[in-house]
């Protein structure tokens, strides 16, 4: 058995079952990955993977095991590997960090020149996508960091730290009648197309969860997947965008007037998560320090391993 062969199986799953993609994922061939498969199930006794002529299907029960003990033990050899890093070359290495596109432009950016500055020789990367995508690039350990607000509890692969909270503002063009508003509701809200996040994004769901307690239906004409699109889009005339409150900027947006909206919507968490059994260098300690200063690396520690002992598993 090699570990070659676990991550070829590990890729498959990941790929959808899709052996093709995960041979170019693996930059390796297709019946490269097919025959070590093979060879490993030949080796285990089991079927892993159920077949219909030379496609994948489906996993066989036994194959579900496997692969959460093949998942186990790459993320143990990948701990190996960056605890000799963690005393051999404590200030190199990689980050990377999934996220959304709201987190990534208007609130990482200082957070990341500050951890730049700090750790040069660190290669940071950002992959962008919605909560599902940032979880499940954590989860399939492509990414060490989830950033995000919405959706990351539901992995139970992943530990979540809560960061900070806020709310959302209301952007509308220079003269609009809201302006006059002096406590603006979600009665005068609603009788206003609006254009916002789309559901998976950026707490979508204290709004429409707002406007349900009310009775209300928001007139929703367009949904998109960044405030940058929604800002561009109320510029132009076609309604009234309710956006995170930090994804406004009063010098860069002179285009637009704003009007916190916080007293109609719940606060929203920004939350980071990290995969269960994951080995964190120091320098990623000090990444989530900078992102959420109560985050101490003590505060980190005692939260995954607190989480880790009531699953019944080794941190």
């Amino acid at each position: 058995m090699k570990l070659q062969q676990l991550r070829y199986l590990v890729e498959v799953a990941q790929s959808g079952l899709n052996v093709s993609q995960a041979a170019e994922n693996l930059h390796t061939s297709q019946p490269g990955v097919s025959k070590q498969i093979r060879l490993l199930e030949d080796e285990l006794g089991v079927d892993i993977f159920v077949r219909n002529g030379k496609r994948v299907v489906s996993v066989t029960e036994p194959g579900r095991h496997i692969l959460a003990i093949a998942e186990r033990v790459l993320l143990e050899a990948k701990n190996l590997k960056e605890a000799g890093r963690e005393f051999s070359s404590q200030f190199t290495g990689t980050l990377t960090i999934a996220t959304t596109h709201t987190q990534a432009r208007y609130v990482l950016p200082k957070v990341i020149a500050r951890f730049s500055e700090q750790y040069p020789q660190v290669k940071l990367t950002l992959h962008q996508g919605n909560p599902t995508n940032v979880a499940e690039e954590v989860v399939s350990g492509r990414a060490d960091l989830a950033i995000a607000t919405e959706g990351l509890d539901q992995f139970a692969d992943l530990r979540i730290l809560p960061c900070y909270q806020w709310n959302r503002s209301l952007v509308v063009p220079p003269g609009h009648p809201l302006l006059e508003r002096p406590a603006l509701t979600l009665e005068e809200l609603a009788a206003f197309p609006i254009i916002t996040y789309d559901f998976a994004f950026t707490g979508r769901s204290k709004i429409n969860q707002a406007f349900e307690r009310h009775g209300l239906t928001p007139n929703v004409v367009l949904t998109a997947l960044d405030s940058d699109v929604i800002k561009t889009y109320v510029e132009l005339g076609m309604g009234v965008g309710i956006i995170a409150s930090m994804a406004f900027d009063p010098v860069r947006d002179q285009g637009l007037r704003a009007l916190d909206v916080s007293h109609l919507f719940e606060n929203s968490t920004t939350r980071i998560g990290i995969r269960r059994g994951t080995f964190l260098r120091q320098y990623t300690f000090d990444f989530i320090a900078m992102f959420a200063p109560h985050l101490g690396k003590e505060a980190v520690q005692q939260v995954l391993q607190a989480e880790e002992s009531e699953s019944g598993a080794a941190f």
